[in-house]
């Protein structure tokens, strides 16, 4: 071999060596970013001239394809069971513990205890008034209630629209990035970089909706969902979802009131029992939107009704005539049953018996159609509407079963059904937060290993070391032989 071949040689080590060490510095510090594919060098012979020597071919980017889609299924699933635990959380805080004095609850409780405290001394002024007071309590803890649950409603509606507006946007930068990435593989260059990107920007896809990657030419993916829906493949697709500002209890996706979401201008099914989205943020909000929500809102209903039928059955005032209002009233009328949806929002305390509606309490004691006081010694009335009360009724409709029920039972497994709930929607959470950082813990096991690293840099320097002793050796012989 000549010194010029010997000379080359020993500088296409180093310019060799020079990558190797850059490669892996980049794997060590970049150990711990999230979506970073360990990186390899790839050198092969140097074909060109006769002297042999080393070439950089390019730069590989290392990834457990199976373990990236596992861990974006989990995010998905993780994503989902987070949102719809906070969803179950805050509506035991709306409905109240048994434990919480301002719960729906105990305000019957203390409703059913001031009727107790009344007929005792049906006389005493301030006993009635406890009466009307507690029973108004009664009814705004419904109105709350409901209150609370519709705004759930409109904030799942809200985070809707911006979770859209999200995807969109991430759609767009994976299309972006496909481009970037196709030409520069096409012209040789290193794509690295920009597949960590689009690797991290489909993960947060990923929370609000499962997606399966498919590999295509040139480095590029195309992205479907478990329904069969591609979200992206050449071009984005664009997700549209219309807000609705203000939600009631009659307004749902099925009279056309509420917006759903639609996929390049088609609708997309949304229901949790199988529909496109497959899971995760996304689908969560619809399902407390247009399901958990309104189920809640139901059974507060049915709850409403029961409380205001027991006031308002024939037999308990024989003041009260035939289709006038009780106690409790739907918005200051009598209850039809076939307006049972939002009574929860409408119950409210006859007008007959507040003094600031121009009623009077006596009428708690004496009857609602009663045109003057009675005797203040008569409890008749208001014993009736104790026993009213503790009268165990089947529930009109919901799902609180077909055995009788008092009112103040009928609230408690009202609370204890949103209990439950919260209870099981926490261990679902707890078991995909374990599952998820299983998978996560593989994924990283897979990547970069700083100790091998290392060795392999140890490597790199007594390979470098070596070509620039060669250099060294091929200068000192130049120079002797410049000296002859």
């Amino acid at each position: 071999m000549s010194i010029s071949g010997a000379l080359s040689n020993a500088l296409s080590g180093l310019t060799a060596s020079s990558r190797a060490a850059s490669v892996i510095a980049s794997n060590v510090s970049n150990s711990l970013t999230e979506g970073y594919g360990r990186r390899e060098l790839e050198l092969v012979t140097r074909t060109t001239g006769s002297s042999g020597g080393v070439q950089v071919a390019g730069i590989s980017r290392h990834t457990d394809l199976k373990l990236v889609h596992d861990l974006r299924a989990a995010d998905s699933d993780l994503s989902h069971a987070d949102t719809l635990t906070t969803f179950r959380q805050r509506m035991e805080t709306i409905l109240g513990t048994p434990e919480d004095s301002h719960s729906l609850s105990a305000q019957i409780a203390n409703f059913e205890n001031n009727l107790i405290s009344a007929s005792s001394r049906p006389d005493l002024p301030e006993r009635l008034n406890a009466v009307l007071t507690s029973a108004q309590r009664v009814a705004g803890e419904f109105n709350g209630i409901t209150d609370g649950i519709q705004t759930l409603r409109q904030e799942a509606d809200a985070e809707i629209a911006a979770s859209v507006d999200r995807m969109n946007e991430l759609l767009q930068q994976v299309e972006k990035l496909n481009n970037s990435i196709l030409r520069a593989n096409a012209t040789g260059g290193d794509s690295a970089g920009m597949m960590d990107h689009r690797q991290a920007v489909i993960d947060e896809l990923a929370e609000y909706v499962p997606v399966r990657e498919i590999q295509r030419d040139g480095g590029v993916v195309a992205l479907l969902t478990p329904g069969g829906s591609f979200l992206l493949d050449g071009r984005a697709s664009e997700l549209s979802f219309d807000r609705t500002n203000v939600i009631t209890p009659y307004q749902s996706l099925e009279n056309g009131d509420l917006s759903g979401l639609t996929l390049n201008g088609r609708d997309v099914d949304t229901s949790s029992g199988g529909g496109t989205l497959g899971g995760g943020r996304l689908a969560a909000l619809f399902e407390i939107r247009d399901e958990l929500a309104v189920e809640a809102q139901s059974r507060v209903d049915v709850s409403a009704r029961d409380m205001i039928e027991r006031f308002q059955q024939s037999g308990l005032d024989a003041t009260r005539a035939v289709g006038d209002p009780g106690l409790f009233t739907d918005n200051g009328a009598a209850f039809d049953a076939v307006d049972e949806k939002g009574i929860a929002a409408r119950i409210s305390v006859n007008a007959l018996v507040d003094p600031a509606q121009g009623g009077a309490t006596w009428r708690l004691r004496d009857g609602l159609g009663a045109a003057v006081a009675g005797p203040p010694g008569e409890s008749a009335l208001l014993t009736d509407m104790m026993e009213a009360l503790a009268e165990r009724r089947v529930p009109s409709s919901g799902s609180f079963g077909t055995a009788g029920i008092s009112a103040s039972g009928l609230a408690s497994s009202l609370l204890s059904l949103a209990g439950t709930e919260r209870q099981l929607s926490e261990q679902s959470l707890t078991f995909e937060v374990t599952r998820h950082g299983e998978i996560k813990e593989r994924l990283l096991a897979d990547g970069v290993d700083t100790d091998q690293e290392m060795q392999r840099m140890m490597l790199i320097e007594q390979a470098y070391a070596a070509n620039a002793r060669v250099v060294q050796t091929v200068d000192d012989m130049l120079q002797i032989l410049m000296d002859l």
